[in-house]
């Protein structure tokens, strides 16, 4: 009633753009505490319920304890804040950065004013705690003589770890990038998401509990590392690879040079801005004075537009085949669902500064590509189409007459989401998948087909979220350390 909402302050779009530092900017003690004074310790809290409500998550996947850390805040009672914030999350510091925020989209205080500011709250917990020395190496007091073999290092890989190796096995994990983190490294910008003050920070700690990362194997494309080897030199396996393998427009001159996967042209530029050290140069696959087109307006498309101005692209448009949301929830989706309403993110917040407007256009269907007689893209064939059901009721996108034209375009980046796992590991296993290709593994048990194998994070249930990975992570570890030890006392 007395105070209101306060997000953390940004480094304004202008200004960030010269470079790839995080933006968001934490406020001091006074101003943190005034924002942990908002919650209002309800009698049955939704924040942390993490239930699945039409589809999507409603309160925090992994249930972190909200109500409890904000009036710690209040009280300024931070060390005993964090205490309560890493009983359930293994990373805060990566959830309080790229996480949507579930959780603030069921606040009992959202149904009539805005939301608690938990995400800047956790986030606010887990950075001063790094500052203050309280986040230090807890080492196993004994260990168990298992062996446990992670596949993945991206959040359910090091989450799944970091469980089983302060159970006291001795946990290794592989990676096939040269770098530890998997989406954490290579998929996430580094304005969102630091990787050596935050990511690389995490895996260090890690790597002093006892963890052993080993990079560059690709799990049976490896000379040593074959799939039979890991189940033959460990007591179990944990496969943790993600849903990677992105989903393509095979339209007319798909092969046109300057279309690319959304994931290919970010992690080509974060490990060229790792490897040179954030130099001001761009790597060979860039959007440096090029008119781009990125289709698909998720969370992937919005990383790509942030990208692609920050090479000083010389305009960048987004394409999205969906309405655009309304401003305020719709009467389908009452609280304490997911507010699918509409909203800028930082890329669109960039792209407005620099361009006056929001650079996505939605319904819009993209009918063929164009190339110039060298093969290079020149350009996009796109129609507005409108949502339609057929004769068995499903709704099907259908082409507006007269509102075909072509837009210009020399790079083309496709973001329209993931298909699931890679083949090559799933064969290697020869593990049994469901109807979307995932790797069939019951939620809550993990288990394949395999006695001693189990699956999590996006690998088992799809493209998800950065806090479902952990989630994952964190439950295939319990159900692992059961089957080793028949008991089990991880949370």
């Amino acid at each position: 009633m007395e105070i209101a909402r306060q997000t953390d302050s940004e480094i304004a779009p202008i200004e960030r753009l010269k470079d790839w530092r995080e933006f968001k900017i934490h406020g001091d003690d006074k101003e943190r505490r005034a924002q942990g004074a908002r919650c209002m310790d309800c009698g049955t809290p939704f924040c942390h319920t993490g239930h699945i409500v039409s589809g999507m998550a409603s309160g925090c996947p992994v249930n972190n304890l909200i109500p409890e850390w904000n009036d710690l805040i209040f009280r300024g009672r931070w060390k005993e804040a964090l205490e309560r914030l890493h009983k359930t999350n293994n990373f805060p510091e990566f959830t309080g950065r790229v996480c949507p925020a579930p959780c603030e989209g069921s606040c009992v205080l959202a149904v009539i004013q805005p939301a608690v500011t938990i995400k800047n709250n956790e986030c606010a917990i887990i950075d001063k705690g790094w500052e203050e020395g309280w986040v230090i190496p807890k080492i196993p007091a004994t260990r168990t003589g298992k062996k446990v073999a992670i596949v993945g290092s991206g959040p359910a890989g090091l989450a799944c770890a970091d469980q089983l190796n302060q159970a006291g096995h001795s946990v290794t994990v592989f990676e096939r990038e040269d770098r530890i983190g998997g989406l954490l490294m290579y998929g996430i910008p580094n304005m969102k998401l630091d990787k050596e003050e935050v990511v690389q920070r995490r895996v260090n700690l890690m790597t002093e509990e006892g963890v052993v990362f080993k990079t560059g194997v690709t799990i049976g494309n490896d000379p040593v590392w074959s799939a039979e080897k890991l189940r033959t030199d460990f007591d179990a396996v944990v496969l943790c690879c993600g849903a990677t393998l992105g989903r393509d427009l095979p339209i007319e001159n798909r092969d046109a040079a300057g279309v690319h996967l959304a994931m290919e042209f970010l992690t080509t530029n974060t490990r060229y801005q790792l490897d040179r050290g954030f130099d001001g140069t761009n790597p060979a696959l860039n959007a440096t004075g090029k008119d781009v087109v990125v289709i698909g307006g998720g969370d992937t498309g919005t990383d790509c537009v942030g990208t692609s101005l920050r090479h000083l692209c010389k305009s960048v448009t987004q394409l999205e085949i969906m309405p655009q949301p309304p401003l305020e929830r719709a009467a389908d989706n009452p609280w304490p669902e997911w507010p699918k309403v509409y909203k800028m993110d930082y890329g669109q917040q960039e792209a407005a500064a620099l361009q006056g407007s929001d650079p996505r256009h939605y319904l819009v269907q993209t009918k063929r590509f164009i190339k110039d007689q060298a093969g290079d893209l020149s350009g996009l064939e796109i129609c507005e189409i409108e949502w339609t059901k057929d004769g068995q009721g499903r709704f099907m996108p259908v082409e507006k007459p007269g509102t075909t034209r072509i837009i210009p375009a020399q790079l083309a980046l496709l973001a329209m989401g993931f298909l699931g796992p890679e083949h090559e590991i799933v064969k290697q296993f020869a593990l049994e998948t469901d109807a979307r290709s995932n790797v069939k593994a019951e939620h809550g048990k993990y288990t394949t087909n395999l006695a001693g194998v189990f699956a999590a994070g996006d690998m088992r249930r799809g493209q998800s979220l950065v806090v479902w990975a952990i989630n994952e992570g964190r439950g295939a570890a319990r159900e692992c350390d059961r089957f080793l030890m028949g008991v089990t006392h991880l949370p």
